[in-house]
């Protein structure tokens, strides 16, 4: 049998560390490393994608952006929150927000070129910008694990051609200041480069607001990242989409009709129903969420782990010693390395608290004792 050959830029991917951790855990572990809500889908939700099977409207292809109800709530969404009028045929709606990054990227981006991303940062960020044949820039953060503008700003080279931001951010829970994100837009258009914004955890804030560089971006710089699956714990949906000047969508659609067609039919209808119904578990969700983070940093102060504090998504990431994962793995915890993140990522670990308080109780004392067996 002949040895198969791969592209290079496969072999410059790694495996996600975040599957990595997950896969090497016994089926009773406690798992604090998979961001995934553990709330339902809102029932309006999942009836509106059953209705629309039982009467056969989600048996064929839909237009390549979507249908026109989900594009037209996406629209009246930005203007509640963001009061921003986009124009529905500058809405694609995607196979999740990992497509909609893609597409920002694909689209933009080549052989080359660079992308800034932050570090630590989402696990996708440099890998789908090696896949573009582009080469990821790693940008570190500051202490409180905020995104710099001015380290941006530093980094921006003549081959620079984008940088993506991520405000509630993964995986350090942090959340970007109105006037970083306004810094965002300027520097995305006095230096005619893309701001790729990653906005998918956006209703999940405990201090401060969440604010998007498309309300100050008068040159057209900036592509909006978003998704239903934090929003409203429709993960398994995978239904996203991203929005942009209609240049920029036109470039986006053209990867997007040979990848994906269309999104999922069924799971536009329910991400319809999502966006324009009943917005109550939203807010039930982020009290949930910051109840378990104020238990989680209590938990990590008694333990003695210094952690910044999250002010949204359902992240934390404490600074962590030597050997403290692998006694959490060996005590059944299952939390991700900070260096699965990124290279500054290296000394923290990542913990989601998208569980039921109960498991993050039990997790904080296994933590404990495997704090104890490190120091």
């Amino acid at each position: 049998m002949s040895t198969p050959t791969f592209s290079d830029r496969i072999e410059r991917i790694p495996a996600s560390g975040i599957r990595e951790v997950f896969d090497a855990a016994g089926e009773d572990a406690i798992n604090l490393g998979l961001g995934q809500p553990d709330f339902p889908a809102p029932d309006h939700a999942r009836e509106a994608a059953v209705e629309a099977i039982r009467a056969g409207k989600a048996d064929g292809y839909t237009p390549n952006r979507g249908i026109s109800p989900l594009r037209e709530a996406i629209v009246d969404k930005h203007e509640r929150d963001q009061g921003v009028s986009i124009d529905p045929d500058d809405v694609i709606a995607t196979a999740g927000g990992s497509e909609a990054l893609h597409l920002a990227l694909e689209a933009h981006v080549g052989a080359g070129d660079e992308v800034l991303v932050p570090d630590p940062g989402f696990v996708s960020y440099a890998a789908l910008t090696t896949l573009t044949g582009a080469e990821p820039v790693s940008v570190p953060l500051r202490e409180d694990l905020t995104i710099d503008p001015a380290a941006i700003e530093e980094a921006i080279t003549e081959d620079t051609r984008a940088f993506i931001v991520n405000s509630p951010a993964n995986p350090t829970g942090a959340v970007s200041d109105p006037e970083d994100v306004a810094e965002f837009a300027r520097i995305a258009r006095e230096h005619d480069v893309l701001c790729i914004s990653d906005e998918v955890y956006e209703y999940t804030v405990f201090e401060g607001e969440h604010r998007s560089p498309m309300e100050f971006d008068a040159g057209g710089n900036v592509v909006v990242v978003h998704s239903v699956s934090k929003l409203y714990s429709m993960t398994g949906w995978r239904l996203g989409w991203v929005t942009a000047g209609s240049e920029r969508i036109d470039r986006m659609l053209r990867v997007h009709q040979y990848v994906q067609a269309c999104a999922s039919a069924p799971a536009q209808f329910a991400a319809e129903a999502a966006l324009t119904g009943d917005q109550s578990v939203v807010e039930e969700m982020t009290d949930s969420f910051e109840r378990r983070r104020d238990l989680v940093l209590d938990g990590f102060a008694e333990i003695g782990l210094e952690c910044a504090r999250p002010s949204g998504a359902f992240y934390a990431m404490p600074e962590v010693p030597e050997g403290f994962i692998d006694e959490c793995l060996d005590r059944g915890v299952v939390i991700v390395p900070g260096e699965a993140f990124g290279e500054h990522g290296e000394g923290y670990a990542r913990i989601s608290y998208a569980t039921d308080e109960s498991e993050l109780e039990e997790a904080i004392e296994r933590m404990s004792e495997a704090y104890d067996a490190v120091v």
